[in-house]
């Protein structure tokens, strides 16, 4: 079984569920951080649009600029 999910989404609640759905067996938890990045490029599909939006950032085209000043 594998869980993914942000650390501010830790609680009490999640324990719980953990050790309900295990009860007396001997788990192993192993932590890292997702690469986003990494994750994003492992479908083709989402590797493709990776790719063009990164194309397009370069080229500067399609780009939209927002003044976070006047943001409401």
């Amino acid at each position: 079984m594998k869980y993914r999910l942000n650390a501010s989404e830790l609680d009490q609640s999640f324990i719980n569920a953990l050790k309900a759905t295990f009860q007396d067996k001997e788990i192993e938890i192993v932590v890292y951080e997702v690469d986003e990045t990494a994750y994003l490029m492992a479908s083709a599909v989402n590797r493709k649009r990776l790719m063009q939006a990164i194309k397009k950032v370069k080229s500067g085209s399609n780009l939209i600029e927002v003044d976070v000043e006047n943001i409401e």
